[in-house]
């Protein structure tokens, strides 16, 4: 009976990411024997948030509220809308300081290889959010993958026909390299992209 409840805690932690077979039974078993008080505070957080957390309504980004805080934050600047995939993005994007827009979170990105087309991820409602009347630029920060490339090209598309001014995340030399260490792609880019 054990086995069955220890091997589904395994399955799981199997779920997230990452975690393969091997971790996801270390971190039961260290859960399990070391951290009980800790594995009891993980259920909680995991059962509270699949409870409460949902999408705003207006980004796509997870919020307890129908309108997330960023949506309603006056001293936004609501003519920049960036578009990124994923809610993780825009947490990233947020911890630099340095933007001061609004978003829209596609959920995903543009893959034939996959199945995944406009219809599966935010296409529709981010060229209504984009064309409401207020939105002056769209900036594009989906990821430097095949599947963010080819969606940037898309949305890109769509937006200026529709008018409005796009542009795109800069790719380049990360602050802080050596030109030797950084791979020829990003070097190339940056070549390409530079001021």
């Amino acid at each position: 009976m054990s086995d069955t409840v220890v091997q589904g805690l395994i399955d799981g932690l199997r779920q997230l990411p990452g975690v393969g077979q091997k971790s996801a039974q270390r971190m039961a078993y260290h859960l399990l024997q070391h951290n009980r008080s800790g594995a009891i505070r993980l259920a909680q957080a995991l059962l509270q948030a699949v409870d409460e957390v949902g999408h705003c309504e207006r980004c796509h980004t997870f919020s307890r509220d129908r309108i997330c805080s960023l949506c309603l934050d006056p001293t936004r600047d609501a003519r920049l809308l960036c578009v990124v995939e994923t809610p993780a993005d825009l947490a990233a994007l947020e911890r630099t300081g340095s933007y001061r827009g609004l978003y829209f979170v596609l959920a995903g990105a543009l893959s034939p290889l996959d199945g995944v087309g406009v219809r599966d991820i935010g296409f529709a409602p981010l060229l209504a959010r984009a064309t409401d009347g207020v939105v002056d630029e769209v900036v594009l920060a989906t990821n430097f993958t095949a599947e963010g490339e080819v969606t940037a090209h898309v949305l890109s598309e769509q937006l200026r026909q529709r008018g409005l001014k796009v542009t795109r995340l800069a790719r380049g030399v990360p602050v802080g390299s050596e030109l030797e260490y950084v791979d020829l792609g990003t070097i190339a880019h940056a070549l390409m992209d530079r001021r």
